[in-house]
């Protein structure tokens, strides 16, 4: 079975939000002659394998199920059809994969034909840690393991991770990148590593070794890992920045800016200083527009931020935009809008323009009312005025 891989799973439900990954559309895609291709696959190395009484039990109800549970009865039916012994159990799994992917890219669906092979593996493969780890590392080359691979860094932490730190240095990035976004304490839409939210010191060891990784792929899931750890440790990861930025080249760089978003946009001094943005660096705002200043739901308005430097050398700045929506309820909730990161130079000035769009959207539902605005000039909130909707 020629199927290449996919962008992982993780990074799939990073770009979209979980309910449409569960819509009817998307889980249809994952349809019933999905367990007929792995029994086929499967037949192929072990003949003897019951494909028939495999595929009925796997699409019994099948068509009400949503995607990651049509994903999990089909393990569940090969953990009953498979050998009851696991290790032969899992090298049948390992021999009935296809082709490894050779690219990160998206490609489509494909991928997500190896989801219950991962589902069994996580289930099915912790008394044989060596086979169920060569299992994930083969699956994470073909679809992605960041889901499988945590049942074992929470039973067999220490073996995991030193098996992680030789994966470090994998030819293959998508072996590399399952060394961290394995071990994210917060991975979305899974079980939290409570170990790792209290000691991230293991973790960090793994970031240190991907932190200059040729692939923007793997670099991009190092940031998402330090961006976890900085939500129950900032001062760590704070730390942490300050020291690799230091010798840092232009890509880890805009690694580390990834990893401190959460903090950029809590307008932590701490982190915004890492990247040279300090409150205290003398740049000032002279002026700020709204245009115009009362704008119709479905349209949409323009802020204008003018920023000065009146110091005799350049600074470094980052504008952001707060605005607070009215709710139907009559409080407001405010969203960060990211503005510019900019250099000024000595006495000089520039603007910062952002578009806020008032158009009805599934994610946000406009309501009528004055909206206040606020800009973040290098973590300082300023007042900016108010436009009105109606």
């Amino acid at each position: 079975m020629a199927l290449a891989g996919m962008k992982p799973l993780g990074m799939v439900f990073q770009q979209t939000h979980y309910a449409r990954m569960m819509a009817e559309p998307l889980k249809n895609q994952f349809g019933p002659d999905i367990p007929a291709r792995i029994a086929a696959d499967i037949c192929a190395v072990h003949p003897s394998f019951p494909a028939e009484s495999f595929i009925a039990q796997s699409l019994d109800g099948f068509e009400a199920l949503e995607l990651m549970d049509r994903s999990k009865q089909i393990a569940k039916s090969l953990a009953d059809y498979l050998p009851a012994n696991r290790e032969e159990a899992l090298r049948i799994l390992i021999a009935s994969l296809g082709p490894a992917s050779s690219s990160t890219e998206n490609g489509g669906m494909a991928g997500f034909y190896y989801m219950p092979h991962a589902h069994f593996v996580a289930s099915e493969g912790l008394e044989h840690f060596e086979l169920a780890m060569e299992a994930n590392y083969q699956i994470t080359k073909r679809f992605t393991a960041e889901f499988s691979v945590r049942p074992y860094l929470e039973h067999h932490m220490p073996a995991t991770l030193e098996l992680f730190r030789r994966w470090a240095t994998d030819p293959s990035e998508h072996v590399r990148r399952l060394v961290s976004e394995g071990s994210r304490p917060r991975l979305p839409w899974a079980g939290r590593l409570k170990n790792f939210q209290e000691d991230p010191s293991p973790v960090i060891e793994l970031l240190t070794l991907l932190k200059d990784d040729p692939s923007e792929y793997v670099r991009r899931s190092v940031a998402n890992n330090l961006n976890d750890i900085a939500k129950d440790h900032p001062d760590v990861v704070i730390e942490l920045a300050q020291q690799w930025w230091e010798d840092g080249s232009d890509a880890r760089r805009r690694m580390i800016r990834h990893g401190l978003r959460t903090l950029v946009k809590q307008a932590d001094p701490a982190a915004l200083a890492v990247m040279g943005f300090s409150p205290n660096a003398g740049a000032i705002l002279a002026d700020v527009s709204i245009e115009p200043a009362s704008a119709a739901i479905g349209s949409s308005v323009r802020i204008t931020a003018q920023i000065s430097n009146p110091t005799d050398f350049e600074v470094g700045v980052l504008v952001d935009f707060r605005i607070h929506f009215m709710k139907a309820n009559g409080v407001t909730s405010a969203k960060v809008f990211k503005g510019a990161e900019r250099l000024v130079a000595a006495g000089g000035e520039i603007t910062v323009s952002k578009s806020i769009s008032l158009k009805q959207h599934t994610t946000r539902t406009h309501y009528t009312g004055a909206h206040s605005v606020e800009v973040i000039l290098n973590g300082v909130h300023h007042p900016g005025g108010a436009f009105e909707v109606h």
